[in-house]
């Protein structure tokens, strides 16, 4: 049986990839394996089909004999949180994050409020392929009390991250994207003293990531043009990234958000060795700027596990992903797009600065385009022998180009796409370029495939 993990987790379309039978395999599966006997922790995004898994993972779990926590619809990083701070044996987080609506995921968490390693992941697995019987859709749907002291614990935590800082005098508009920030965000902020404006902020899981959130910043840049704010925030359907935006429409990515946040601790010299750690996405112009003023940058595979696994390897206290998953030591690595949110506002209170005139301060960036090649299969479940000619055809094309710019082609973690980045320091070279390895690439698979 093919690995039902990916990248991030367990990921794919409901009733397709993810089904009801599969999210109860994977609740008894979890809670077979487990050693400790403490309550699993279950959290989900709005998306439609999470209440049903999380029916099909509460059973599974009950029928292994363990008992879990259900906290409702909550940000990702509320899971590892509570974890750690309520000692419990393990969490679960119901949410594909980014992708469109009809997709879900299962991410799961360990009792240190990490994710499970592969290891761990190959121990699932198995039992799963040992659990012969399906479980179809009950018809007696049965009611989870929601845990509602947890999610004021995880709230109060968040606020506590301030330093007794406020917000006050600060304009700031949210797009919480219809998803998992339409929970707290708006709270928090606001009793934190922010002048708040929210867009997008229906729990409504038909509408999550659609046309708005840190994946479509226009909903975002239009309520910064028609309202007076000094910024705005935009988290994805789980709130664990953000983008922010300057009230000059100008964004504040992952990359940025790294090089402001982490020169702010080099200066109160509390970067070990002044390492950030980011992926192979990261900005090349970044890159330069941080190796100028005496940082170093270490990059991993795209992911914010690997970015985890690195920032423990090599002890660093921040890191993060282009995409704006920044992971701080203030939380212990859990990706928290709204914590990151009120760290920028703060940095921009205490140093009494716009962020207007924080981003100035920031890098260059070299021009970069980001194109998917849409896939008609999914790599995971090709032939091996497919599957390592298409690897090694990306390898090709890695050394071809490595003269002219910087290149970097990845199978999605989480859809059916080839993803290729292109960066060079003139925008016409990264266009033509950026079309040609297209164009090059959609003809190669096409032969590999058919």
């Amino acid at each position: 049986m093919q690995s039902i993990f990916g990248t991030d987790g367990i990921r794919g379309r409901f009733n397709k990839e993810i089904t009801y039978s599969l999210a109860y395999k994977v609740g008894f599966a979890l809670g077979t394996t487990l050693e400790m006997n403490n309550p699993i922790l279950i959290g989900r995004d709005t998306r439609v089909s999470g209440e049903i898994l999380l029916q099909a993972l509460a059973t599974g779990i009950k029928v292994s004999g363990k008992k879990f926590i259900n906290l409702g619809i909550c940000p990702t990083p509320a899971i590892p949180f509570l974890i750690k701070k309520e000692q419990l044996s393990c969490g679960i987080m119901i949410s594909a994050s980014h992708n469109p609506p009809e997709y879900n995921g299962i991410k799961i968490f360990d009792h240190k409020g990490q994710k499970i390693t592969k290891n761990y992941e190959n121990k699932i697995q198995k039992v799963i392929e040992e659990t012969t019987h399906n479980k179809s859709v009950t018809k007696e749907e049965f009611y989870f009390k929601e845990n509602k002291e947890f999610m004021d614990i995880y709230i109060q935590g968040l606020i506590h991250s301030m330093g007794g800082e406020n917000l006050s005098g600060m304009k700031i508009i949210l797009d919480t994207c219809h998803g998992s920030a339409t929970t707290c965000a708006k709270k928090i902020f606001r009793n934190l003293g922010a002048d708040l404006r929210v867009i997008n902020d229906s729990k409504n899981g038909l509408k999550i990531n659609m046309n708005c959130g840190s994946t479509n910043l226009e909903p975002l840049k239009k309520a910064l043009r028609e309202n007076t704010a000094d910024m705005g925030f935009s988290f994805d359907g789980d709130a664990d990234r953000v983008i922010a935006i300057d009230s000059k429409g100008n964004v504040l990515d992952g990359d940025h958000i790294l090089f402001l946040w982490g020169r702010e601790l080099m200066e109160q010299k509390s970067l070990t060795n002044n390492l950030l750690i980011s992926t192979q996405m990261a900005n090349l112009g970044f890159e330069k700027a941080w190796n100028k003023i005496g940082g170093i940058l270490h990059r991993t595979e795209v992911g914010d596990k690997y970015v985890h696994e690195a920032i423990i390897e090599k002890k660093a206290v921040l890191g993060g992903e282009q995409s704006g998953h920044i992971l701080s030591k203030i939380n212990n690595f859990a990706g928290d797009g709204i914590l990151t949110a009120l760290q920028i506002s703060k940095y921009c209170k205490k140093k009494k600065i716009t962020l207007n005139d924080w981003l100035k301060s920031s890098f260059n960036p070299f021009p970069q385009k980001l194109t998917n090649i849409n896939l008609a299969f999914d790599i995971k479940k090709m032939h091996p022998r497919n599957k390592a000619l298409i690897d090694q055809t990306i390898l090709n094309f890695h050394q071809i180009y490595s003269d002219h710019c910087r290149i970097y082609v990845r199978p999605s973690g989480t859809e059916p796409l080839i993803r290729i980045l292109v960066e060079a320091k003139n925008q016409n070279k990264v266009d033509s370029l950026s079309s040609e390895i297209t164009s090059k690439l959609i003809l190669e698979l096409d032969k590999i495939v058919n």
